[in-house]
């Protein structure tokens, strides 16, 4: 299983086009966005290409092939769901893959696992499960510190990055824990 993650896109209709050729390029069995999709949020600049509508249109383009799966930002609200043609509004979601291992999926606000300004809360997950989050802008890929056997995984922001460089993330299912997630990095 291919899984590509994206969080915090902000109403950037250049930067959803570049997930939405990423997604054309990769072909994953999944897509999933971790939150913060139309609106850029009051302590943001506008990004580039900033465009909520478009970017929607985007979005709803990718999710017509029903393999995306998203959740809710803290810059998002019930009227995004009006312009989304999925749903958008969860707090959290779960994946678990072919090999057996559970996602978590957060955007960091609610649910987190203590990285930067995110949350230091998780539900109880089982022994080699991974919480995927965004909210912080930052990339992260290790080992939670305060969550023995888990592994935290943060895509970056791909408008509007807090560590230099805009960025997706990918999971493949079946390699290490360790090894199975990485970032790509948009120029």
């Amino acid at each position: 299983m291919k899984v590509l993650i994206a969080s915090d896109i902000h109403g950037s209709a250049s930067w959803a086009q570049r997930l939405a050729d990423e997604a054309e390029r990769l072909r994953p069995d999944r897509i999933v966005l971790l939150g913060d999709l139309l609106y850029h949020g009051p302590r943001n600049a506008l990004p580039q290409g900033y465009d909520p509508m478009r970017v929607a249109e985007i979005l709803n383009g990718l999710a017509a092939s029903g393999r995306l799966l998203a959740v809710r930002g803290n810059c998002d609200a019930e009227v995004d769901q009006m312009v989304l043609n999925f749903p958008c509004m969860a707090d959290f979601a779960q994946l678990v893959d072919d090999a057996g291992r559970t996602l978590f999926f957060t955007h960091g606000h609610v649910h987190g696992a203590g990285f930067h300004n995110s949350v230091d809360a998780l539900p109880m997950l089982p022994e080699g499960s991974a919480v995927v989050f965004g909210h912080t802008h930052i990339k992260v890929n290790e080992a939670a510190p305060t969550h023995p056997g888990v592994w935290a995984f943060n895509p970056g922001s791909l408008s509007i990055p807090k560590d230099g460089t805009h960025s997706l993330g990918r999971y493949v299912s079946g390699a290490p824990i360790e090894e199975a997630f990485s970032h790509i990095v948009l120029q």
